[in-house]
């Protein structure tokens, strides 16, 4: 093995024990805090509540899943009245999505819940130098710019 492969191979076993760490440590508080939706209507709320004109196109282009499923997972929480549709004037053809108001209080209490882990991993972060963060974006958006454009060809098969 070339030291090129030695070296990929521990940034992606790495990352990998990095990201089941997070997840074996946050998603249980997330869960206990949201026990009766789930976690993909917790990020499609989050996207909501953050894009402008949301709808279903631009929901399965970010989840990357396709219309149906982002569709299935808009008539849950229309459903559970977290959500709600609109049209704009200008394209009748159109249809949109908004938090209600139970929705807003969903993504508030997970906002603030990742300002919580975000101020535990803090000390973290302050460790770092400038050029490291840096380096660490850098190589972070090109990867997740590489898998963005691999999964997004798996989708249009």
């Amino acid at each position: 093995m070339t030291q090129f492969q030695e070296n990929q191979e521990q940034i992606m076993t790495s990352l990998t024990d990095l990201f089941n760490k997070i997840d074996a440590y946050y998603k249980p508080q997330m869960e206990a805090e949201f026990s009766n939706i789930s976690l993909s209507e917790i990020e499609t709320i989050e996207f909501i509540a953050k894009t402008p004109y949301p709808n279903v196109t631009k929901l399965a282009h970010h989840l990357y899943m396709t219309r149906g499923a982002a569709s299935k997972i808009a008539k849950k929480l229309l459903k559970k009245n977290l959500i709600e549709s609109y049209q704009i004037p200008q394209n009748k053809k159109e249809i949109y999505f908004r938090l209600t108001k139970e929705g807003q209080q969903i993504n508030d209490r997970h906002e603030s819940l990742h300002q919580k882990f975000s101020q535990n991993d803090q000390v973290i972060f302050d460790e770092l130098t400038d050029e490291a963060v840096s380096n660490i974006l850098e190589f972070l958006d090109k990867y997740n710019n590489h898998l963005d454009s691999s999964i997004r060809k798996n989708i249009e098969k």
